[in-house]
């Protein structure tokens, strides 16, 4: 089920996004060829009016295809007064950012709906959520009430810390090396005290030694307009670091090796709704959803930012910017995108044979 969970959570993101390409072409009169979800070839199409909707055979992705597009397609007499290119600027700007403008709002309105409805996290020492294949998964269950660590009581913070004191043989903290001697785990469960042997493991990626769980907490709803401005702070947060982490990517080689790609993110998202953590599983699908929307608004064709910077350029211009140029301008945004897509697969591939993705 967590596999069907997340492929629907990722399919929704896509549709959403390009729904808002196909809504603003639709309402600012532009000619609206095709709606896919998923890249050719097409598995099965249905046409409705002068669109043809469809759903492809590689789930990487959709289009909306436009008339016009390109500036140097053959467009039939009667269309071609509704081709993009013969658009005014601003019709060409609404259209595009629509897309990016959709997963904005997706973001702020499932944040929004988690602090107005759900509420503020406020943690306690009970177990949350386990890990699969974890030191903790088959040991402790959700519901747990953590007691002491070695003996050692407080906050779930103090719990942690002394969980990292654990090192693995030899001293050297080796991604995934398990430590040397068990931590003394005291929890109350169904109302008895039980004593349980949990073996802390070195997560790279966290920096720290884990049991691999979540502490879970209760929660409290907040008021609608600090409900609001959570959100766009939140928002305003990820956005500068996912600016900060992609300018970094061309300079830090630690960076690079940070940089998850479709593979992870959708193991991340997948992992969640199988511990049960329905909410960490939304809420990874917003971030993913706010961050489609920042990495699509860089300026580099064929990207929707490189679309709207070429607009603007236009407009300053005064007149249409040739085609050779964009389409020169192209091939390097075109490779930017391999580069990174590629260096992302990279390096989900090598976690996957490294044991997995981590949830912190």
């Amino acid at each position: 089920m967590s596999w069907l969970l997340a492929f629907v959570g990722f399919a929704a993101l896509i549709i959403l996004h390009e729904f808002g390409h196909f809504a603003a072409a639709k309402a600012v009169g532009m000619r609206v060829e095709r709606f896919a979800l998923f890249f050719p070839p097409l598995l099965f199409t249905v046409k409705r009016g002068e669109t043809e909707y469809g759903v492809g055979a590689i789930p990487l992705g959709g289009y909306v295809k436009i008339t016009g597009m390109n500036p140097a397609e053959e467009i039939p007499p009667e269309h071609a007064h509704r081709a993009y290119y013969r658009q005014p600027v601003w019709k060409r700007l609404v259209v595009i950012g629509a897309g990016p403008a959709m997963n904005v709002l997706v973001a702020f309105l499932i944040l929004f709906s988690l602090f107005a409805f759900k509420g503020e996290p406020v943690v306690n020492s009970t177990v949350g959520a386990v890990q699969p294949a974890s030191a903790a998964a088959g040991v402790l269950k959700p519901g747990d009430k953590i007691v002491a660590v070695d003996g050692v009581k407080g906050a779930p913070e103090v719990l942690r810390t002394r969980i990292n004191t654990h090192t693995c043989a030899g001293g050297a903290k080796v991604d995934k090396c398990v430590a040397a001697t068990p931590a003394k785990v005291t929890v109350q469960r169904a109302g008895r005290t039980v004593v349980l042997d949990v073996s802390p493991r070195y997560d790279k990626t966290a920096g720290r030694m884990l049991l691999g769980f979540s502490f879970g907490g209760t929660y409290h709803p907040l008021p609608v307009g600090e409900s609001a401005s959570r959100s766009v702070t939140g928002m305003w947060n990820v956005t500068t670091a996912t600016v900060d982490a992609v300018t970094r990517l061309f300079y830090d080689s630690s960076a690079r090796k940070n940089l998850s790609g479709v593979v992870g993110s959708y193991e991340t998202t997948r992992q969640s709704f199988a511990a049960d953590d329905v909410e960490r599983g939304i809420t990874i699908l917003a971030l993913i959803s706010l961050s489609l929307a920042i990495v699509n608004l860089f300026p580099f064709l064929p990207l929707d930012g490189g679309h709207i910077f070429w607009a603007l350029a236009e407009k300053v211009r005064r007149r249409p910017i040739p085609f050779r140029v964009m389409e020169q301008a192209s091939y390097v945004g075109f490779v930017l995108v391999i580069l990174l897509f590629a260096v992302g697969l990279t390096n989900d591939i090598g976690r996957l044979q490294d044991g997995g993705f981590s949830m912190k």
